[in-house]
């Protein structure tokens, strides 16, 4: 017996936790998943929800990075739907833990980004009342999200609900709590989860500096 599932993405949950300074932001996310779920589990969709970044003083490659990632994504798995929320950057007023120079405040880039974990909800309810999948994949530790599988696995009681928590993070237990199972990610499994360098039948390159 096979299980159709659908996996929900928040990207931005996933490369703080688990990608931020390491060498496997190359990630494929579909074969991340399958090293974690069991064969039955068919991948037929995966939803990726994120924001366009902003160029920064230390970074001004940053969006040129998420987009052939996500071309990246989008071509070797034809599955994947993105949905975009919104980011920003912006300059603003911080106090300072201890005054520097007799300074006590200082201008810091802040970056906030809206959307993704209320899209991420609201598509997971829809698709389980439009009957779109047997077992859907949350891969995100925000705890924000635990009331939607709550919801879906209280109206839906035959539909599994399984959270893969990205990182060394400790875990949300409301989202341990809310979830039918609880998978982690693991170096390991990260690295035998990339991309090729060369996105076959393509011209999208891993960036060399990831």
């Amino acid at each position: 017996m096979t299980y159709r599932t659908s996996v929900y993405v928040d990207g931005f949950n996933l490369y703080f936790g688990a990608l931020k300074g390491t060498p496997y932001k190359w990630l494929n996310i579909k074969s991340l998943c399958e090293r974690l779920l069991d064969p039955h589990n068919v991948i037929d969709t995966i939803k990726y929800f994120t924001a366009y970044v902003s160029p920064t003083p230390s970074d001004p490659d940053k969006p040129l990075h998420q987009q052939l990632y996500v071309r990246a994504l989008r071509h070797a798995c034809p599955e994947t739907q993105v949905i975009k929320g919104q980011f920003r950057t912006h300059i603003v007023k911080k106090k300072l833990a201890q005054p520097i120079a007799g300074m006590r405040y200082a201008d810091v880039y802040e970056t906030t980004e809206k959307g993704s974990d209320v899209n991420l909800a609201v598509h997971l309810l829809n698709d389980a009342w439009l009957d779109y999948f047997d077992c859907a994949i949350i891969v995100s530790g925000d705890s924000d999200l635990a009331e939607s599988i709550r919801l879906v696995r209280k109206h839906h009681p035959k539909k599994v609900v399984g959270v893969i928590a990205p990182g060394k993070r400790t875990m949300s237990k409301e989202l341990v709590k809310a979830a039918t199972f609880v998978r982690t990610v693991s170096t390991s499994a990260l690295a035998q989860s990339q991309f090729p360098d060369s996105i076959s039948g393509t011209n999208i390159r891993k960036p060399a500096d990831w």
